[in-house]
């Protein structure tokens, strides 16, 4: 008999989501990561309701703001604002999120082992689980993943102002292929930019004109760091064998938003649904049939914006739209081409511009 029923690689939100699922359910889990927690991540921290409500416990410990209005602007250019009836993302950091997470995986009965080097093929398990990010070795060791493209991003931290309390700033146009951002924290901005892979050059300007059209001071920047996101294709390979990777590990980051959150909760939930069912295979299906759709979505946004930034800013700021993105940001559409009425007309166009030649 294996020592373990499964091994996670990487203790991420991915990772340990899908240690605490699969330790909940009787399972006997080992949860490893090189990185001694707390630790932090560049990543924005953004936690959309949608996301949340993939977990069977509550985050509420560690947000340090709640988002309920978007603030949205065309390249420092026109702008527009719109507030919902109820939260639409919470705002986190990853030092905390991932220790909460990894807390909860043990509370369920995980074996946890931090600052710990492993190769994957090595590990006596029924089954392993890479979740160790875009720049883990699990998916390689695993003959897994591959076919993957990456987008880049650079944020740092500002001071905190009360003027984006509440408030999601996204100013689209500012590179190719992205966006930048202003997320509110408890004590700090966190602000950045993201693009195209061959945008990475031009990501230090980008974010100091970002600064300065906000009225920040680009030199008060604290915890300045790039990072990839990384994007599956048809073919990044997510199982085989008795081996599957999940989160960014499996390039699981939504191509025009660049969060990779929701992803990794519901790609956690996945495996472990295929784990204690005895039939990792049906993870890749679930993976297709649950995310894929929204990925498809979000490359069509990513090419509607990139190539006709103005005609598509000026749909996405039809009231009607954001009523979409609302329902999408909170979980009650599962993925835009499931709207109807109006709202899958304003979707529909989008998507229409991103097939014109």
């Amino acid at each position: 008999m294996a020592a373990h029923d499964v091994v996670v690689i990487g203790a991420g939100p991915a990772g340990s989501t899908a240690a605490y699922r699969l330790a909940r359910a009787g399972a006997r889990v080992l949860l490893m990561d090189k990185a001694r927690f707390p630790r932090d991540k560049p990543c924005g921290g953004g936690v959309t309701v949608r996301a949340a409500r993939l977990l069977p416990f509550s985050i509420d410990p560690v947000v340090e703001d709640v988002v309920d209005r978007i603030a949205c602007g065309l390249d420092f250019g026109p702008q527009f604002e719109r507030r919902s009836s109820g939260p639409l993302a919470y705002m986190t950091q990853r030092k905390r999120l991932d220790h909460f997470l990894l807390e909860q995986a043990i509370e369920a009965g995980a074996e946890v082992r931090l600052e710990t080097t492993v190769d994957a093929r090595e590990l006596d398990a029924d089954f392993v689980v890479g979740a160790d990010g875009c720049n883990g070795a699990s998916a390689k060791q695993l003959g897994l993943g591959g076919g993957i493209v990456h987008g880049v991003a650079l944020e740092a931290n500002y001071p905190h102002e009360p003027r984006f309390a509440r408030a999601m700033v996204l100013e689209i146009a500012v590179i190719r292929g992205g966006y930048g951002w202003i997320f509110p924290k408890g004590d700090h901005l966190n602000v950045g930019v993201g693009g195209n892979a061959s945008e990475g050059p031009k990501l230090r300007t980008a974010l100091r004109r970002m600064c300065e059209a906000y009225g920040f001071d680009p030199d008060a920047a604290v915890e300045r760091r790039g990072y990839r996101l990384p994007m599956r294709t048809a073919a990044t390979r997510l199982v085989h064998g008795n081996a599957a990777v999940i989160g960014d590990a499996a390039g699981l980051v939504d191509p025009f938003s660049g969060d990779g959150m929701y992803e990794a909760f519901l790609s956690a939930q996945l495996v472990a649904e295929a784990i204690l069912a005895g039939d990792l295979a049906s993870y890749a299906d679930g993976v297709a049939r649950r995310i894929g759709p929204l990925a498809s979505a979000g490359w069509g946004a990513k090419r509607a914006f990139e190539r006709f930034p103005r005609t598509t800013f000026a749909l996405a700021r039809l009231p009607v739209t954001f009523r979409a993105l609302e329902k999408l940001l909170r979980g009650e559409l599962g993925h835009p081409g499931a709207a109807r009425g109006m709202e899958r007309g304003a979707i529909g166009l989008i998507y229409a511009v991103s097939r014109v030649s």
